[in-house]
């Protein structure tokens, strides 16, 4: 097994929220989605803000023209985009209030009512005289100066070497993660196994081969450059450890995409050493690093 730690990036966000005579609320926002679920934890933020269903959120991505996000990478892209809807959507539910006359301190959004004491309002009653569109962002200006936020795991690999020919082969492996409030635990799950896959890429197989005299890249194709297929990769499981974090911002949420890469390599690595007593400390681990040094038959 190893650990794993990653830091649990959250940048500034921002998200326009419109909500139109027929109830329906749509967010727009410049955050990418590179296959990762970003419309699905927005769709579902905004959801749960205004209390509506998740088909009465409308979610429009990767517009230059809409309010800014730091985009994908580094874990920042849900944590942060999210909170930027949550900016919005707090916004939006002030102005509806207001309109309807309630309290804005005092007010629930739920099944498309806007309920205060034993008042209840339809939603769409606030939007009688033209739809509401309004814009906010989140900042996190010296959030990290103040707390170290990172996101957590551990990764157990059952590995098997040929005693002949030093072949490896990873016969299953899970990991076990605390990534703050999950907001979609398949999105999460799959993040998490397409890490891994990654993982075992890095530790058995992938290495960029770089000509020094002239300046390129020698296996700069997938005809050269070897990447896991499916008889590469065994049962890979994930689970999630409950842990909500209040400092990381007020949807509790941290990434998990790199957390699914970290520590799987060294995972393997342990588990080649329990295996052959043979102890390589420079990935990929091919056979030439570790034929000669595997224990005599017998």
């Amino acid at each position: 097994m190893a650990g794993a730690i990653r830091v649990g990036k959250i940048a500034k966000a921002g998200a326009r929220a419109r909500l139109d005579r027929n109830g329906v609320v749509t967010i727009e926002t410049d955050m990418t989605d590179i296959g990762t679920g970003s419309y699905t934890v927005v769709q579902q933020t905004a959801a749960e803000m205004m209390g509506v269903a998740p088909d009465r959120i409308v979610v429009k991505l990767g517009d230059s023209t809409f309010p800014e996000t730091p985009g994908s990478g580094g874990q920042q892209g849900a944590p942060s985009v999210t909170a930027g809807v949550y900016a919005a959507c707090i916004k939006l539910r002030e102005t509806v209030a207001q309109r309807l006359g309630f309290n804005t301190a005092d007010v629930d959004f739920a099944d498309g009512q806007v309920r205060s004491g034993d008042r209840s309002v339809k939603l769409t009653d606030a939007v009688r005289d033209g739809d509401i569109v309004v814009e906010d962002l989140m900042e996190f200006a010296k959030l990290a100066d103040q707390f170290q936020q990172q996101t957590f795991g551990a990764h157990f690999a059952e590995v098997a070497v040929d005693a002949y020919t030093g072949e490896v082969r990873v016969r299953r492996m899970l990991a076990v993660c605390a990534a703050g409030r999950i907001l979609n635990p398949k999105t999460a799950r799959s993040q998490i196994i397409g890490g891994m896959v990654m993982g075992i890429g890095a530790a058995l197989m992938e290495d960029m081969a770089i000509d020094k005299r002239f300046g390129f890249f020698v296996n700069h194709d997938l005809a050269g450059y070897e990447v896991p297929v499916h008889a590469d990769i065994p049962h890979l499981d994930a689970f999630f450890i409950d842990e909500i974090d209040p400092t990381i911002s007020p949807v509790k949420a941290k990434g998990v995409g790199e957390l699914g890469l970290t520590g799987v390599a060294p995972a393997i690595a342990n588990a080649i050493y329990n295996a052959t007593g043979v102890r390589v400390r420079e990935y990929p681990i091919t056979l030439e690093k570790h034929l000669n040094a595997l224990p005599a038959l017998t």
